[in-house]
């Protein structure tokens, strides 16, 4: 039994592995404003717009692979702009990751939107590694009405999530998975070594970013 476990857990990071073998710092800042104006199109746009635009920081994870065949994994590499006084900076690279324990067969890949609400949830991204929940804890986005009068939940939360789902998964969920800081994608970037902490205090003036940013100041127009 404990072969099979390993097997079917080896194939899940194989999987998600060679789904991202070709990743770039460039593809991931191309994917992440697909992403961006596929979700500007969705229903209830305003109400994830004014997150955004209320929001220390956006993370964006393009296309995270979640796969499972007895037990599930997930992964997937992103970015993170810290925003201040209407003002963006950085980018810093992480990776997301986790894993699951169930009768799953199945894989999708999802595109992530996390619009961190405080200072403490800017943290999360700027430590070697950090898993999700309690401190960092993580709360769907509000929508609709529910943007209007946030739960307990959401309350506490550091993060809100927002996702667009393809696949045989419905929804997806963030508690427990680990946040890391690419150093590899930084430093291809930055052209050098250079902490998340230091990027995320450089403007983010540069060309290959000019694109992200502008489609996040276009989202944020789309606020109430």
């Amino acid at each position: 039994m404990k072969k099979i476990f390993a097997f079917a857990f080896v194939f899940v990071f194989v999987l998600a592995g060679m789904s991202f073998a070709a990743t770039t710092p460039d593809s991931i800042i191309a994917g992440a404003v697909s992403m961006l104006d596929e979700m500007s199109t969705t229903d209830d746009v305003s109400a994830m717009a004014d997150t955004v635009k209320t929001s220390h920081a956006i993370a964006i994870v393009p296309s995270m692979v979640k796969a499972g065949f007895i037990v599930g994994g997930e992964y997937g590499e992103g970015l993170i702009l810290r925003h201040e006084n209407g003002k963006w900076y950085g980018p810093s690279f992480y990776n997301i990751g986790g894993g699951s324990f169930g009768l799953q067969i199945g894989a999708q890949s999802v595109a992530l939107l996390l619009a961190v609400i405080n200072e403490r949830g800017v943290g999360a991204f700027t430590g070697s590694k950090t898993k999700l929940g309690g401190d960092f804890a993580v709360a769907a986005g509000p929508v609709g009405r529910r943007a209007e009068a946030a739960t307990d939940a959401q309350a506490k939360a550091s993060i809100y999530s927002y996702s667009m789902t393809k696949g045989l998964f419905a929804g997806v969920s963030l508690e427990g998975s680990v946040i890391s800081i690419s150093v590899k994608r930084n430093n291809e970037y930055w052209g050098g070594k250079v902490s998340a902490k230091e990027a995320l205090n450089k403007p983010a003036d540069d060309k290959r970013i000019a694109p992200l940013v502008e489609a996040l100041n276009a989202l944020i127009k789309k606020a109430k």
